[in-house]
């Protein structure tokens, strides 16, 4: 199973969290993690010896700028927005699958179903975060001019196809389209924007439950997404939003102290780590 991330250094314990909790629910036979980086991580030793303990083979991608030499870039779109959309530049060529998760995400059942579903004539996999009305996702149809995609889709959980990628999207139409056009989320509007029509759909109360929504979870389902079907159910939770579940912030949300208890395991596990020697870690 291949796993891709793009972090800084502020998110390495988070990262180590998600990995933490995909390594104890989901059955495997391998786990490699790519992490797309500007600069060598200043905890790449804690991320090594984390990935050692869990069992993961870990593989840094440093990113080269001078892919982005032609790129429009400013300090609202700085180069770290396209690492996602040019993730298929940036891997070993050899690989054909990969599953792209943020770093604000926690998974709590076996991720193989998502993995393992077919992309045969997509380009991505992923989901649609659900609302109680359609407003949003009009809005964006006509701010992005994508009206034949089936909604705005979630980049925070993304299941790429790279061999199909690889063919069909091209630098200059990410560029092109970052320059001419305002956007929001940058990295998310350009990939509903031009490949909308390209994304397989995945329901999100499974593998992107945005968990500020419980409540319209429940109430959309008729009461049926309770938070013990999603314990039983959901695979990935997603913990959007400002008031991040690992921040000492009164985020008193259904599933933070789920998280909470998660991100306490991963620093006991970081401490465990620290003290394999070197040659162990090796």
């Amino acid at each position: 199973m291949n796993l891709l991330f793009s972090i800084n250094d502020k998110f390495v314990t988070q990262l180590a969290t998600v990995l933490l909790s995909i390594k104890l629910n989901t059955q495997a036979q391998e786990f490699n993690v790519y992490v797309l980086q500007k600069d060598k991580l200043k905890r790449t030793d804690d991320l090594e010896r984390v990935c050692k303990q869990l069992g993961m083979n870990y593989f840094p991608i440093k990113v080269n700028d001078q892919l982005f030499n032609k790129a429009p870039v400013t300090d609202r779109y700085p180069t770290t927005i396209y690492y996602r959309l040019l993730a298929h530049r940036l891997l070993p060529q050899d690989l054909h699958k990969i599953l792209y998760l943020d770093a604000d995400v926690l998974c709590i059942n076996d991720l193989s179903s998502l993995y393992e579903t077919s992309l045969d004539g997509y380009l991505y996999a992923s989901a649609i975060h659900t609302n109680l009305t359609n407003t949003t996702e009009v809005i964006n149809k006509i701010r992005l001019q994508n009206f034949d995609a089936d909604g705005y889709y979630n980049s925070g959980v993304l299941l790429m196809n790279l061999d199909t990628i690889r063919k069909k999207v091209k630098d200059t139409d990410i560029f092109n389209y970052i320059r001419t056009h305002t956007l929001l989320l940058p990295d998310q509007d350009v990939l509903n924007a031009l490949y909308g029509r390209y994304i397989k759909s995945v329901p999100d109360q499974l593998y992107n439950f945005d968990t500020r929504k419980g409540g319209i979870y429940e109430t959309i389902s008729f009461g049926e997404w309770t938070t013990d079907w999603v314990m039983r159910n959901t695979v990935i939770l997603h913990y959007c939003g400002r008031d991040k579940p690992w921040l000492p912030t009164k985020n008193s949300g259904r599933y933070t102290a789920l998280y909470k208890n998660y991100f306490q395991m991963t620093n006991k596990l970081i401490s465990a780590a620290l003290l394999l020697s070197p040659e162990e870690v090796n």
